[in-house]
C-alpha cells in the first residue's frame, strides 16, 4: 500500500533535515525553524515539525518551542569516544580479515576496491553525500566481512556521528577528501596483503588523521 501523502511528506522533511545536519550544511549550533524549512521544500509545516520531534529523539535536534530547533553540536568528548571504539573495532577486523584465506581477501578486495574507485570519481565534485555514504560503506565492509554481527551492527550504531565528524573535517581541510581515499587505499592494501600490523597501522594512521583533521590532536 502507498505511502499517504502526510506520511510522504514527514519522510521527505525527514530525510532532508538529517541529510543536510549530517553532510554539515545545517551546522552544529544553527537554530533552524520549520518555517524555513516548510518553504525550502514546499510543505506545511506539520510533517515539518514532525521531522523535528523524529530528529529530537536522535539526539542531533533540539527543539525549542516558538524559536525553532538547536542543530546539536558533536562535542570533543563524543568525537574522542567514537574514534577510540572505531579503533577497537577495526583493528580487530583488520587482524582477522589478514589472518583469513587468500581467497576470502580476494573477495573482500573487490569490494573496496569499488568502494575507493567510487570515492575516486567524487573528488572534486559537489556531492559531499555520496562520498561520505562511500566513506561508511568501505568502513562497513571491513565490520561486516568479518563475520560478526554483534560487531557490524554496534558499529552501524556509530552510523550518524560518523558522517558528521567526517563532514566537518572535511568541511574545515579541502584536501581531506583526497587523505581519506589515500589512508583507505593503504589499508584496502594492506588486506589484501594479509599484513596484520601494516593493515592496524593504516587504521590507527587514519583515525589519526580525522582526529588531527578535526582540532583534537
Amino acid at each position: 500500500m502507498a505511502d499517504s501523502p502526510r506520511q510522504a511528506a514527514k519522510d521527505r522533511a525527514y530525510e532532508h533535515v538529517k541529510r543536510q545536519v549530517l553532510r554539515g550544511a545545517y551546522e552544529g549550533g544553527d537554530l533552524i525553524s520549520e518555517g524555513d524549512v516548510s518553504r525550502e521544500l514546499q510543505m506545511s509545516r506539520t510533517p515539518v515539525r514532525e521531522a523535528f520531534l523524529r530528529l529530537e529523539t536522535e539526539g542531533l535536534l533540539r527543539l525549542y518551542p516558538q524559536r525553532g530547533a538547536l542543530v546539536v553540536p558533536v562535542s570533543p568528548g563524543e568525537v574522542q569516544a567514537v574514534l577510540e571504539a572505531r579503533a577497537v573495532l577495526e583493528q580487530f577486523a583488520v587482524e582477522k580479515l589478514t589472518g583469513g584465506t587468500a581467497r576470502a581477501r580476494e573477495a573482500l578486495n573487490g569490494e573496496l576496491a569499488g568502494h575507493l574507485e567510487r570515492q575516486r570519481e567524487l573528488l572534486g565534485t559537489a556531492d559531499l553525500s555520496a562520498f561520505l555514504e562511500e566513506d561508511r560503506l568501505f568502513h562497513t565492509s571491513l565490520l561486516t566481512a568479518t563475520g560478526n554481527p554483534l560487531l557490524w551492527q554496534f558499529y552501524g550504531s556509530l552510523r550518524d556521528r560518523q558522517v558528521r565528524m567526517i563532514a566537518d573535517s572535511v568541511v574545515a581541510d579541502p584536501g581531506r577528501s583526497e587523505t581519506i581515499l589515500a589512508e583507505h587505499a593503504e589499508i584496502a592494501d594492506a588486506v589484501r596483503a594479509g599484513d596484520a600490523d601494516r593493515a592496524k597501522a593504516a587504521v590507527r594512521a587514519h583515525l589519526a588523521s580525522t582526529r588531527a583533521a578535526l582540532g583534537l590532536a
